[in-house]
């Protein structure tokens, strides 16, 4: 009797065992081990940042067939194909539901016919990287003059960029690795992420002053080696997408319930918290209208409007 060797899927992530993308992969792991037994090897390494590498390594490391799999912040594929930056435009969203809407919707087989033609990627789905906060050692902030003279650290991204200079704030771009070592040093004094990584990287002992301004949502790309799916046999590729599906309704669950975990950890920490009223939000959003209308110009209106919510806030 011929045994046939199982398939092996290599997946990597760069987040510690508590963050809501590990626990994404686990349940992955686990729903595609169900449907595949001893047909499939998984091997998962939650963290390469431990390993010495730059989290954005595992975008090289999957395309070029060193790993099977990885989530990453969909933000950094927009310089392989610019319509990702669609996902990135600022106060797009003021719910999870609306921002759902678009991930879920005609946008995310353009991006990915888009990204399968111009890349070695395969999009497998969209996973909830969380609404983006302020965090700062200086002030709170409560209006764009409040951002002037801060140095933002942002993801590798244009248009995070054009997003933070519009507000006042000077950008400068770093890997999560250097993350931690930036504040520390001064070379930036503020940053923005969701409230899981500002508390689970331990920024708030650094950074008093956080703003709930949920200026973006973040979509992380659950990508995967587009030769190696190919090569899967159909019933390894339908439990591979399978499982996705499971683990995505997971993933985006722990996502919002993280979110009022961290509230109520922050209630224990010394930090401050300022929320939004809607005339200090306006004025957010004026600031940063010019650029928003850039990318409506440059994507055409019919584009455009696949990243706009149709559900009421």
């Amino acid at each position: 009797m011929t045994h046939t060797a199982p398939t092996t899927i290599k997946i990597a992530g760069y987040q510690p065992p508590a963050s809501v993308h590990t626990r994404g992969v686990e349940v992955f792991c686990k729903a595609l081990t169900e449907r595949l037994g001893d047909r499939v090897r998984i091997e998962f390494e939650p963290n390469i940042v431990q390993a010495g590498f730059n989290a954005q390594d595992l975008l090289a490391r999957v395309e070029d067939g060193r790993l099977d799999m990885c989530y990453f912040s969909a933000s950094y594929l927009a310089d392989r194909v610019p319509e990702f930056a669609l996902l990135d435009l600022p106060f797009m969203y003021a719910n999870r539901e609306q921002a759902y809407e678009v991930l879920d919707g005609p946008l995310k087989t353009v991006l990915k016919d888009k990204l399968a033609a111009n890349t070695g990627y395969r999009l497998i789905d969209f996973w909830d990287n969380g609404f983006r906060h302020f965090s700062n050692a200086v002030r709170p902030i409560q209006t764009p003059e409040d951002c002037k003279g801060l140095k933002i650290r942002t993801l590798f991204s244009d248009l995070h960029c054009e997003v933070f200079r519009a507000l006042g704030f000077e950008p400068k771009p770093l890997d999560v690795k250097e993350l931690i070592s930036g504040i520390e040093s001064g070379d930036v004094t503020a940053q923005e992420n969701p409230l899981t990584n500002t508390y689970n990287f331990g920024i708030h002992h650094h950074h008093r002053y956080i703003t709930l301004s949920a200026h973006f949502f973040g979509a992380a790309a659950l990508l995967c080696n587009a030769n190696a799916y190919a090569a899967w046999t159909d019933d390894v590729q339908a439990a591979v997408e399978a499982a996705a599906a499971i683990a995505t309704v997971s993933q985006r669950q722990f996502a919002a319930n993280e979110d009022a975990d961290m509230m109520a950890k922050f209630a224990q920490e010394d930090v401050e918290i300022a929320t939004l009223s809607p005339d200090q939000l306006a004025r957010f959003v004026e600031a940063v209208q010019p650029v928003i209308d850039t990318q409506k110009d440059i994507f055409g209106e019919p584009l455009f409007s696949l990243a706009s919510p149709s559900t009421p806030s």
